[in-house]
């Protein structure tokens, strides 16, 4: 299962898509202007692994109890999940594509190539291709991914062959991971958080 029926739109959707995705919503909260609870939820995220406040955290400070729940479920879920870094960065850019979400495959393709996903892979991908080539547990992943976001469950055969290969707790942590990036790109498309100055979007719409 794969992006087949989701093709690529021409050039005039693409800049009216830019064009929409520019006008941010939810800008940064200047530090005079934060509140007492948006301060410590910031110097919280800032002190972990992150080490900075940007991208989905931006429109999240809005909801700050909220945000320093998120951060901490994110935190397990990006750095210790049982996936292992390369798996865990092909999940989040094959979910970042189905959400067309900018912010999140800029900030993650680099990382899957350093975690060891191949470009020719990672190209595929952000073309709405079935990657050929894939490894057996990239090509897994996929399948249950394709079958999660598309029907909102998995065959009986799709999630035997995710148990065999992730155990439980790799499969729980699959869903997790996916969910979580679902969430952060819903937020990210809300609130049109714009890509890092100098960027250009990496990604071209789906039609809808």
């Amino acid at each position: 299962m794969d992006f087949a029926h989701l093709t690529l739109v021409g050039s005039t959707l693409l800049l009216g898509f830019i064009s929409a995705a520019a006008q941010d919503r939810m800008p940064p909260i200047p530090a005079d202007k934060m509140t007492d609870a948006q301060k410590k939820a910031a110097a919280e995220l800032i002190a972990g692994p992150r080490g900075k406040l940007s991208g989905p955290f931006i429109p999240l400070l809005r909801s700050p109890e909220f945000m320093s729940r998120l951060q901490k479920t994110g935190e397990y879920l990006r750095y210790e999940s049982k996936l292992g870094p390369r798996l865990n960065e092909f999940v989040i850019l094959t979910t970042a594509r189905l959400w067309t979400q900018q912010y999140e495959w800029n900030a993650h393709e680099s990382l899957a190539l350093k975690a060891g996903v191949k470009q020719e892979i990672i190209d595929a991908v952000r073309a709405g291709r079935r990657p050929a080539g894939m490894d057996a547990d990239q090509e897994i992943a996929y399948d249950f991914l394709m079958e999660l976001h598309h029907n909102h469950s998995v065959s009986d055969e799709t999630y035997a062959r995710a148990l065999s290969k992730f155990g439980e707790q790799g499969v729980i942590d699959l869903v997790g991971v996916t969910g979580y990036y679902t969430m952060l790109a819903m937020i990210m498309n809300v609130a049109r958080t714009p890509l890092p100055p100098g960027e250009q979007p990496p990604l071209a719409p789906f039609p809808r």
